[in-house]
């Protein structure tokens, strides 16, 4: 596995990743346009990609400007390989490298995304207004 900064290019990629997911799913594709995609990457924050053997695995996107996780999705052929705590990790670095702000992120109760993070260390600080559980770290490694 190599993860290394998403490009624009990488968007039709990530996209797919996105769709393929299991968990969370985008149930209008509609809501995250191309657009979005190349706002987050090169104007709000940045991103990563996960790569097993050339293909796109996963990816990871903090916005910086609203200091939260954008996305953190792995394509399911990929699931449980670390691809996903790879890319937290290294977005994570990142963040608390550019600010001291705390970095919330929101998933939908009883998933297994909701598990990652409470094992990663994040701690809920309560509900979305569209009930999803809301998830906040203060601190990086």
């Amino acid at each position: 596995m190599k993860i290394r900064e998403a490009q624009v290019v990488d968007i039709s990629q990530m996209s797919e990743i996105r769709l393929a997911v299991k968990e969370n799913v985008l149930n209008n594709p509609a809501l995250v346009t191309y657009g979005d995609y190349v706002d987050y990457l090169t104007q709000r924050g940045k991103g990563w990609v996960a790569e097993v053997d050339g293909q796109l695995a996963g990816f990871a996107i903090a916005d910086l400007q609203g200091y939260s996780v954008w996305a953190l999705f792995v394509h399911p052929n990929f699931d449980r390989k670390g691809i996903g705590r790879a890319l937290h990790d290294t977005m994570l670095a990142w963040y608390f490298g550019q600010t001291t702000e705390p970095v919330w992120l929101s998933t939908a109760p009883g998933t297994r995304a909701e598990g990652f993070y409470r094992r990663a260390g994040w701690r809920e600080t309560g509900r979305t207004a569209s009930g999803e559980v809301r998830f906040e770290l203060t601190e990086w490694n």
